[in-house]
């Protein structure tokens, strides 16, 4: 795949409350905001669940990251629609590989961002 600095793509997932349950399961972090739901009937999705969009993007693209940085910026809520958006702002090619840096938004169904973050990682050739 030929990848180049200002390349886009974008992921969208709606969270549900029986996949959020699971991921509380599966990673132990079961506290009160994940399990219980709020006054409208929400549970409060898990940061790294949010941030994991990416890896679908990440998969697609065979990218191993190296580092990782996210900044949460407001809650995620069962029921909401996170639409993630990667741009490769930096490639560089090596001997067998690339390195790649990408910065990352998550916006939900109205627009506002919930989570930006930077990633840096390779792809082998």
């Amino acid at each position: 795949m030929d990848i180049k600095s200002g390349d886009v793509f974008t992921w969208k997932k709606t969270f549900h409350e029986t996949e959020t349950l699971k991921f509380a399961d599966l990673t132990g972090d079961k506290g009160k905001h994940h399990i219980e739901r709020d006054e409208k009937g929400r549970l409060m999705v898990h940061g790294l669940f949010t941030a994991s969009i990416a890896t679908k993007i990440g998969g697609d693209l065979n990218y191993i990251a190296r580092d990782m940085f996210f900044e949460y910026i407001r809650p995620v809520f069962t029921g909401d629609t996170i639409q993630c958006e990667l741009i490769i702002t930096n490639v560089e090619q090596m001997e067998g590989y690339k390195k790649l840096e990408i910065q990352s938004t998550f916006c939900n169904q109205d627009g506002k961002e919930v989570l930006i973050g930077t990633s840096k990682g390779i792809i082998r050739d």
